[in-house]
This record gives C-alpha cells, sequence and structure tokens, in this order.
C-alpha cells in the first residue's frame, strides 16, 4: 500500500501565513500615509485697527477666547514631505459680540498654512493665519 502525503494541510498553512503577512503589511503602509493629528496649533492673530500681530497657541479641540473672537481648531495636521511641508487645519470662529441667529460661524473650514488665501478668514478687525501643528 502506498502512503500518501496530506499537501492541502501544508499549503492552506502556508496560505494564511501568506494572508497574514500581506495584512500586517498593508496595514502598516496605510497607517503611514495617514496624517498624525496634532495636539496644538499656534496661530497669528492681527488686530487691524491697531496693527498689533499676536502669536496664540490653542489646544486642539477646546475653544479659545480671543478678545471678541470665540476659535476652536478641531483637526491640525502635518504633511510628511521633507521638502515643503504642508500645514492644515480645521478652524470654526465665532464673533462673540455679533450675536446674529442666522450666522452661526464668520469662518468654519480648513485653512493651510502655507497658502491662506485659499480659504480666505474675512472678518473687519482679526486676520488669522495658521502657522505651524505641534503636539
Amino acid at each position: 500500500m502506498e502512503k500518501i502525503k496530506n499537501t492541502l494541510l501544508g499549503k492552506s498553512k502556508a496560505y494564511i501565513v501568506i494572508l497574514f503577512i500581506y495584512h500586517l503589511l498593508t496595514i502598516n503602509s496605510l497607517s503611514e500615509n495617514q496624517p498624525k493629528t496634532e495636539n496644538f496649533a499656534v496661530l497669528t492673530v492681527l488686530d487691524k485697527v491697531n496693527s498689533k500681530s499676536d502669536i496664540i497657541e490653542i489646544e486642539i479641540g477646546k475653544e479659545y477666547i480671543f478678545k471678541n473672537l470665540s476659535i476652536n481648531i478641531l483637526k491640525c495636521n502635518n504633511s510628511k514631505f521633507d521638502d515643503d511641508p504642508e500645514v492644515t487645519a480645521y478652524m470654526k470662529v465665532k464673533d462673540i459680540v455679533n450675536i446674529d441667529e442666522n450666522k452661526v460661524y464668520i469662518f468654519n473650514d480648513w485653512t493651510f498654512a502655507s497658502s491662506p488665501s485659499i480659504r480666505p478668514f474675512d472678518h473687519p478687525v482679526y486676520d488669522i493665519w495658521l502657522k505651524k501643528c505641534y503636539s
């Protein structure tokens, strides 16, 4: 009587190991491409009336009151490009003095440190620019 090897069991183990390694590699590569959300954002606020600028540091997710403005940064990301890094932040700004039920936020959008004119912050008294994000 001739003995038959069970090659099916060996092949299935090899496939499971290959799938497991592939899964680990794809998860690792996907996590490297995702931008990391930082914990703090640095903004420059210009008062157009008296031409004074202030540099403020805001914790991500916390509301910050600056004179008549309520500023809240929800996300702040640094890109992974070494040659020209891009800093982006999702910012919500309210004017505390102007209580208008129809307009909740005077700014509610993404802002870019390298190109603030893409999504301009439009206020008669203040200008806000994103400078950097860090942990």
